[in-house]
C-alpha cells in the first residue's frame, strides 16, 4: 500500500502532466503576499471549490502555504482526492510557474513533506520555516505552529482522536448547514461555536497564541504568521504583531499583504465567483 508521501508523489507529477488553464474567474486584486493554511486537502471538509476562487482572484508576487495543506493523517485512513483537491494543486503549480513565489512550510498533518525540506517541487519551494519583510520592512516569522501545541508534541495519539472527533464535528456540520441552505440560512460553523464556548479551548487558544508571539520576538522578529488552530485572527501581544490565516475547512480565510505593507484578515464570501469580503473578523489592519 503506497504511503501518504508515495501518494502525494504520484498526483504531483499528475498535476504537473495533465495541468489545464481554467482560469475564468477575473483576479480582482493584486497583493503583494498571500499566506493561506489549514486547507486540508484529502478530506471532505476541504472548501477547494470556494479556495480554486479565491485563488484565481488573488494573484499575489509572494504565496505561502502555511502548513496542513495535504491531510496525510486522514490519507492515510482512506483515499479522498476528487478532482476540485486536484485543480487546487494545478492552480499553485501554475503559480509558481507564472513567476509566484511560492513558500510551503509543512504542519503536523502533511509532516511527511518535512523529509523534503530544502527541496523544491515544480517550483515550489518547501522549508521549516520563513521569514516575510513586508514592504514597510517589518520581519514576520511564518511558522505552521503545531510545535506550540503540547498535544501535538507531547501525546500524539491523543491529538489523533482529536482528530477524528473533528473530522466527526465537521461531517455533523456539513448535514446541519444542508439543512440551513434549504431554509435559506448563511453558512454557520459548529466546530468554530464549540471553540468559543468551550472554556478550556478558549483557553488553549489564548495560551497559544501568547507563547508564538513570545517566541516570534525571542527570535528578534516584530510579528509571526500561522495556522493550526483553525482561527483567524490579527491583533498585537505585548508588542508583538500576532496573524493566524485561519483555514479552508471552516471560515475560508487568508491573510494579505498590500503593496504597501498593511496586512488584512480576509473571509471569501458563501458565492464563489463574488469578491473576497473585508468581514469583520478584525475591525484593524496592521
Amino acid at each position: 500500500m503506497k504511503t501518504p508521501a508515495d501518494q502525494a508523489a504520484s498526483w504531483l507529477g499528475q498535476s504537473m502532466s495533465h495541468e489545464h488553464h481554467d482560469d475564468e474567474a477575473v483576479a480582482t486584486h493584486r497583493y503583494r503576499a498571500v499566506f493561506i493554511s489549514d486547507l486540508h486537502l484529502g478530506t471532505p471538509g476541504c472548501q477547494a471549490t470556494q479556495l480554486l476562487s479565491f485563488l484565481k482572484a488573488s494573484p499575489c508576487d509572494h504565496l505561502y502555504l502555511v502548513g496542513d495543506i495535504i491531510d496525510g493523517w486522514q490519507l492515510r485512513r482512506r483515499w479522498y482526492w476528487p478532482q476540485a483537491h486536484n485543480d487546487v494543486v494545478q492552480k499553485l503549480l501554475r503559480g509558481a510557474r507564472k513567476g509566484t513565489r511560492v513558500v510551503f512550510v509543512p504542519g503536523n498533518h502533511d509532516e511527511f513533506a518535512r523529509g523534503f525540506i530544502g527541496h523544491q517541487f515544480g517550483g515550489i519551494e518547501v522549508v521549516d520555516e520563513a521569514v516575510h519583510v513586508t514592504a514597510d520592512g517589518r520581519r514576520l516569522w511564518v511558522t505552521h505552529g503545531d510545535y506550540f501545541d503540547g498535544v501535538i508534541q507531547c501525546a500524539k495519539w491523543l491529538a489523533y482522536v482529536g482528530d477524528n472527533l473533528y473530522e466527526f464535528t465537521l461531517k455533523l456540520n456539513r448535514y446541519l448547514n444542508h439543512l440551513r441552505a434549504r431554509f435559506g440560512l448563511p453558512y454557520w460553523s459548529l466546530s468554530a461555536y464549540l471553540k468559543h464556548k468551550v472554556k478550556k479551548a478558549v483557553n488553549f487558544i489564548s495560551d497559544f497564541e501568547v507563547a508564538v508571539a513570545h517566541e516570534a520576538r525571542r527570535r528578534g522578529h516584530q510579528g509571526v504568521v500561522c495556522g493550526h488552530i483553525h482561527r483567524a485572527e490579527m491583533r498585537e501581544i505585548e508588542g508583538i504583531l500576532y496573524c493566524n490565516d485561519g483555514d479552508w475547512v471552516e471560515s475560508r480565510t487568508a491573510l494579505v499583504e498590500h503593496h504597501d505593507g498593511r496586512l488584512e484578515l480576509l473571509h471569501w464570501g458563501a458565492s464563489t465567483s463574488g469578491p473576497a469580503r473585508r468581514a469583520a473578523l478584525q475591525a484593524v489592519s496592521a
